[in-house]
């Protein structure tokens, strides 16, 4: 047969609105996670390649000149590419496998496994947020959570809140994202959380490149640490045994090689790959490849109210059906990609709201959004880790002056109160 040749390559930006829960919580840092780049791959045939990018948050945004690179050749000269970018990479495969009738998969390497697992995602939460967000996951067939771990709320005692409501084979992976900050803080508190037996895995509880740290964590726990793979270097990693498995995500050809040397290592991982239902498609046919790709893998495409295809992609009892149609295997959703559709470059603006930290004493500290904010104070170390009791609270514009002048306080530092 004769390869089709890329003619053109469209490119649509597009804003998908967050989940009403993720809304409230996840835009305090992250507000720009709705906006996507869709790629169409049009061809001197009928067949069509459809990639994403997630803008604001990805291993590689479309460059202008690959896009340019790509058109008049056929998709079979790009495969395992990384420097197409994030959706480019996409929309080839998804184009060469429809070309060859083939799913995704067959062009990865053999596969291993028909399911994969997969989690579900959420920033940190109120308990009562996150109680219906585990309840949700539990109703679409999810077996587990990755939860953000932070120490203005008392996670320990959220947790015991979330198992009791989750059958006993429901997990938690806690990600810590450093906050533990060291080895004396961390080690004491991991211990603790040890005691709720839904916790299955923590992920990065202190600096990834504190190697002596995480060393004495992990001889002192008995849960599996995961590190996003690359820090600290993976000699190192082979060397110390300062973890028990990764984090792998990017583009196909550092997927696979991190992958094939963490089945090397004999270290499991799971692939993060963060979008919406293309995203969680071309996830899943590099985790039915990958040997080691056996925790459960994050896309977070269940934090949109759209998920940009025709039908969603099911989840049984924790695990993913890999795809079998040619190249990705799903429909996009054409009427949701033109409702969502913004200017190319669109920036969303940030919420106009205040956070409030709140302790037991009555001690209270107020933020602006963006990780200039909590963030950046609890990371400095000038407030208390993971106090029981501890809370944050959300303080929205309520159009009064006192409001405003709070605000304006709280963009030069925090306030305390």
């Amino acid at each position: 047969m004769k390869a089709p040749i890329i003619t053109d390559v469209e490119r649509i930006w597009v804003e998908v609105p967050l989940k009403v829960r993720h809304d409230r919580h996840l835009t305090r840092e992250n507000w720009d996670w709705t906006v996507f780049e869709i790629l169409r791959l049009h061809t001197d045939c009928d067949l069509v390649g459809y990639g994403e990018t997630m803008c604001y948050y990805t291993w590689g945004r479309v460059p202008d000149e690959q896009v340019e690179r790509v058109k008049g050749h056929s998709p079979f000269e790009f495969l395992w590419d990384d420097a197409l970018g994030a959706g480019l990479q996409m929309a080839v495969y998804d184009l060469a496998g429809k070309a060859l009738g083939v799913p995704c998969y067959r062009l990865l390497g053999p596969k291993v496994r028909e399911w994969c697992p997969i989690s579900w995602w959420t920033n940190d939460m109120s308990t009562e947020d996150w109680l219906a967000e585990v309840r949700e996951a539990l109703e679409l067939g999810y077996l587990s959570a990755k939860l953000k771990a932070r120490p203005w709320r008392d996670f320990r005692a959220q947790i015991e809140a979330l198992a009791a409501v989750v059958p006993s084979d429901f997990r938690f992976d806690a990600d810590f994202n450093a906050f533990l900050r060291d080895a004396a803080a961390a080690v004491p508190y991991l211990l603790a959380l040890e005691q709720v037996p839904s916790i299955s895995f923590f992920e990065s509880p202190i600096p990834q490149g504190d190697v002596e740290g995480n060393n004495v964590i992990r001889g002192k726990i008995t849960r599996p640490i995961a590190m996003h793979y690359g820090s600290p270097p993976i000699d190192t990693v082979a060397r110390e045994g300062v973890c028990d498995g990764f984090v792998i995500g990017g583009g196909a050809l550092r997927a696979r090689q991190q992958g094939e040397f963490a089945a090397q290592l004999n270290k499991p991982f799971w692939l993060q790959m963060v979008g919406t239902g293309l995203t969680t498609a071309w996830m899943l046919h590099q985790g039915a490849t990958l040997t080691h790709a056996t925790w459960p893998a994050i896309s977070c495409h269940e934090i949109y109210v759209d998920d940009l295809i025709t039908e969603r992609i099911p989840i049984k009892a924790g695990y993913a059906h890999v795809p079998e149609e040619p190249g990705l295997g799903v429909v996009p959703d054409e009427e949701a990609i033109a409702r969502y559709r913004v200017e190319r470059d669109y920036v969303p603006p940030a919420p106009r709201s205040l956070y409030q930290a709140i302790w037991p004493s009555g001690a209270r500290a107020i933020y602006r959004a963006g990780k200039e904010g909590v963030w950046a104070d609890f990371t400095a170390g000038n407030q208390p880790l993971f106090h029981e009791g501890v809370r944050l609270d959300i303080l929205p514009e309520d159009g009064s002056r006192e409001w405003q002048e709070l605000y304006e306080r709280t963009l030069r530092a925090p306030v305390r109160l």
